[in-house]
């Protein structure tokens, strides 16, 4: 069965929409949506399954898959991360919502969805209203991976329609929010004293330092 088709508007999705898509996603649905940066694909942090469902779709083994989170703010952050210092605080009020993927130490509430003990773990909290909205009425983190393009040139497709042909047999939903960029977030490790960045991507974070 073909995954459904969702059109939401950017700037103010449809609550009736995004109510029918968080309960998908809580009953194990696996959905692409888009971000402040590429579209990725995600599903609800506490479905076993359907994190099984996005490492297969990815074609990674459990434990080479860099667990990551969509948040809804800096407070669902704090609950899945070892206690944030006063400066990784600092920044991260200042840098998100936006294209950033802080790498933080895990605690004991991520659970062990993976079957393997994961200490760091990616947060995200994008600047979209969509998923914004999706992750606030789920109530939870969701795991995210980013969509990737097999043409080399062409990583990241940016098409929701053209994401929809591609993905359509494997995902539940795929939400059409407008055109995504083709670049993805910056990831900045903040789990040693200093910051590093890991992959330049969108965001300047020399902006917020």
């Amino acid at each position: 069965m073909a995954a459904e088709f969702v059109q939401l508007h950017p700037d103010n999705p449809e609550k009736r929409k995004v109510d029918e898509i968080v309960k998908n996603l809580k009953g194990g649905a696996v959905i692409i949506y888009p971000t402040d940066t590429i579209y990725g694909i995600g599903c609800d942090l506490f479905h076993r399954n359907a994190v099984d469902r996005v490492t297969k779709i990815k074609g990674l083994r459990p434990k080479n898959f860099n667990l990551s989170f969509i948040c809804h703010d800096i407070s669902q952050i704090s609950e899945h991360t070892k206690q944030i210092d006063t400066r990784t605080f600092k920044l991260l009020k200042k840098a998100l919502p936006g294209p950033f993927t802080f790498i933080l130490d895990s605690n004991r509430n991520v659970p062990k969805i993976l079957s393997v003990n994961k200490k760091t773990v990616g947060i995200r909290i994008p600047d979209n209203n969509i998923t914004q909205m999706i992750v606030s009425q789920l109530g939870n983190p969701m795991v995210t991976t980013s969509i990737k393009d097999d043409d080399e040139i062409l990583e990241y497709t940016t098409d929701p329609e053209i994401i929809y042909e591609e993905y359509k047999n494997v995902v539940d939903i795929v939400i059409d929010g407008g055109m995504g960029k083709n670049v993805p977030s910056t990831i900045i490790d903040c789990t040693s004293p200093e910051p590093e960045i890991i992959r330049e991507g969108l965001g300047n974070i020399d902006e917020y330092v």
